[in-house]
C-alpha cells in the first residue's frame, strides 16, 4: 500500500467511525435524559439510604458507543445508567432494591408510560425522539459491594469501586451479582488517556466550530466526545460484527462488545491513526484463532498476555481486567464451542474485510467492500472525502494496426 492510499484509507475509516458515533446533539440529549431520571429517583424517599450515586456505564461511558442494528436496521441508542444506593448490601435484598427503584420511576406519569417490562438486571425506559432516533435507557439498581468480596488481585483504587447489582433469575428469584463498571472504565481510561491528550485540542476545536449552536466555548465541549484511534477502532469492529452477523445462523452467538473492547484495549500499542490501530488489533486477534486447532502453538507474546485461555477441560477464560474471577467467556464451551467458533470466524472475517482488502490498492474497491461490511456510512464518508465509491474500470487497451492483412484478397 502506498503512503497516499494509506492516508486515504485512514481518513475513510476515521470518517466512518465518526458517522457511527453518537452526534454531539444526541449526546447532549442523552445526558439530559439520564440526568432528569437521576434527579427524579434521587428526590424519592428511601429509608436507610444515605445517598445515591448515578453514573453511565458501558459503551456510552467508554466513548465507544455506536447506533445498534436490529433486524438489519439502525435502531435506538442503548444507554446504561447505574443508580448506586449507598446502603449496606446486607440490609436490603436485591428484590427490595429492584422493586424500590421501579416503583419510584413509575411514580412519574411520563416515565410510567415509557417503562418497559422488568429486565433481568435493570428497568428500561423507551424514549421516542422527534428526529426518529430514540434511546433505550437502562437504569441499573446497585449497592456498594462488600469489602470481603472485592478482588485482592486488582489495584485497590479499582477494586474499591465494585458494586452489587440485582439479578432476576428465570424462576423469578433474585440474587446479587458482583460488577465493577466504574473500575473497568478507569482501567480503560488509563490505557486510552495518553492518546486522548494528543488529539484533544484539535478535536475540541473542530467539534466547537461545527456545533456552535450547542457550545458557547471550546471548554464546553465534553471530553467524552474526543476519540482516540483505539476508540474508533473498537467502534468499527463492533459495527463490522453487527453487520456480518445480521441474519446469520450464528447471530445469537456473535462476540459481545465487552470482549471486543477488552481485547482491543489490551492489544492497542499506541498506533497514531485508525487504520494502523485496526491492522495491529485485527492481526493479533486473528493469531488467537490458533486455539481452535488441536495441538495449537501460539505466538509467545500473546501466550504471555493470557488474553484468552483454553483450559484442559475444554472451557475458555477471558478475565475481566478489574475482576479476574469474572469470565467473559464462561459460555464459550457450550454447544460444541459455538460462541468460540463464532468469535474466531469473526476474527477471520474482519481480517479479510478490513485488512486484506487493502492489498487491492484500489480505493474505490475498498470503499465498495467497506459498504458491505461496515454499512452506508462508508459511501457517505467516501463522497464527503471526494473518494470513488466503486472499483476503477480498467478499459481494454486499444490496439492500432497500421497495415492490416486483407483476408478477402486484393
Amino acid at each position: 500500500m502506498t503512503i497516499e492510499l494509506e492516508a486515504k484509507v485512514g481518513l475513510l475509516l476515521d470518517g466512518i467511525a465518526s458517522r457511527l458515533d453518537i452526534s454531539p446533539t444526541k449526546y447532549k440529549q442523552a445526558v439530559d435524559r439520564y440526568t432528569a431520571v437521576s434527579n427524579w429517583i434521587a428526590e424519592g424517599k428511601f429509608d436507610g439510604v444515605e445517598d445515591i450515586h448515578f453514573y453511565p456505564q458501558g459503551s456510552f461511558r467508554l466513548g465507544t458507543v455506536i447506533r445498534p442494528i436490529r433486524n438489519g436496521q439502525d435502531t435506538d441508542y442503548d444507554i446504561d445508567l447505574v443508580s448506586e444506593f449507598l446502603v449496606s448490601k446486607s440490609s436490603i435484598s436485591p428484590q427490595e432494591l429492584k422493586d424500590m427503584v421501579g416503583a419510584r420511576i413509575a411514580e412519574n406519569e411520563m416515565y410510567k408510560k415509557m417503562l418497559d417490562e422488568e429486565g433481568r438486571r435493570c428497568w428500561k425506559l423507551l424514549y421516542t425522539e422527534q428526529d426518529g432516533v430514540g434511546f433505550h435507557l437502562d437504569v441499573l439498581p446497585a449497592t456498594p459491594e462488600e469489602s470481603s468480596l472485592r478482588s485482592f488481585r486488582v489495584a485497590p483504587q479499582l477494586a474499591d469501586k465494585a458494586i452489587a447489582i440485582t439479578h432476576k433469575n428465570k424462576d423469578k428469584t433474585y440474587e446479587w451479582y458482583s460488577s465493577n463498571p466504574s473500575g473497568y472504565a478507569d482501567w480503560f481510561d488509563d490505557i486510552n488517556r495518553p492518546y486522548l491528550n494528543e488529539v484533544k485540542s484539535v478535536q475540541k476545536r473542530s467539534l466547537f466550530d461545527n456545533n456552535k449552536e450547542i457550545y458557547s466555548s471550546i471548554d464546553d465541549v465534553p471530553d467524552a466526545l474526543i476519540k482516540t484511534p483505539l476508540q474508533r477502532a473498537i467502534q468499527i469492529l463492533k459495527r463490522h460484527r453487527d453487520i456480518r452477523f445480521t441474519n446469520h445462523p450464528m447471530s445469537s452467538d456473535k462476540p459481545i462488545s465487552m470482549i471486543i473492547t477488552t481485547l482491543s484495549a489490551h492489544l492497542y500499542t499506541g498506533e497514531p491513526n485508525v487504520f494502523l490501530a485496526l491492522r495491529n488489533i485485527v492481526n493479533q486477534l486473528d493469531m488467537l484463532s490458533a486455539f481452535l486447532t488441536p495441538g495449537y502453538s501460539q505466538n509467545k507474546l500473546l501466550q504471555e498476555q493470557r488474553l484468552i485461555t483454553r483450559k484442559a477441560d475444554g472451557t475458555w477464560f477471558i478475565p475481566n481486567p478489574v475482576n479476574p474471577d469474572e469470565n467473559f467467556a464462561d459460555r464459550w464451551h457450550e454447544n460444541d464451542n459455538r460462541k468460540a467458533k463464532a468469535f474466531f470466524q469473526w476474527t477471520r472475517w474482519v481480517k479479510e474485510d478490513i485488512v486484506e482488502i487493502l492489498g487491492s490498492n484500489d480505493i474505490g474497491k475498498i470503499v465498495k467492500s467497506f459498504e458491505s461490511t461496515l454499512g452506508q456510512a462508508s459511501i457517505a464518508t467516501a463522497k464527503a472525502l471526494n473518494l470513488p465509491t466503486s472499483a476503477a474500470v480498467i478499459a481494454a487497451p486499444m490496439v492500432h494496426i497500421s497495415q492490416p492483412n486483407k483476408p478477402w484478397g486484393e
